[in-house]
């Protein structure tokens, strides 16, 4: 009867420990989550000054400068690489290529024209990422 009582006392307590270990892990999540992430907020900030969301015929299009090219994310999630062409300009007048898409302007003031079609961006400002729903 002792070693029932032992191993029913022993049983409980590694019960109660895997408990604990449990609510140590809930709290420490719970933290984590509650704390920004200073390394994740660092790179939406360098992504902010390089990306922009715009609008195209009424659809989201997102374009990131990168070293010498533009990425873009078009509307339906296609995404396209655009190689930079010098410009023989010393402004702020910028064009990108891939030889049959072009993006070309000045700013937030930007073109992205297909075959011949040209068509404005519109509303271009600092992407932002959105926070993720509560």
């Amino acid at each position: 009867m002792q070693l029932c009582e032992r191993g029913g006392a022993y049983g409980r307590g590694v019960i109660l420990r895997g408990v604990n270990r449990y609510m140590l892990v809930v709290a420490v999540a719970a933290l984590l989550t509650a704390c920004e992430n200073p390394f994740q907020k660092k790179r939406e900030e360098e992504l902010a000054k390089t990306t922009f969301a715009c609008q195209l015929n009424g659809e989201r299009f997102v374009v990131r400068f990168a070293e010498g090219e533009a990425r873009i994310l078009l509307p339906g999630t296609q995404r396209v690489t655009l190689y930079q062409i010098p410009t023989g300009s010393t402004g702020s007048i910028v064009r990108y290529s891939n030889g049959s898409m072009e993006l070309r302007g000045r700013g937030t003031e930007l073109t992205f024209i297909v075959d011949n079609q040209s068509a404005p961006l519109r509303d271009c400002e600092p992407y932002a990422v959105m926070p993720p729903p509560k």
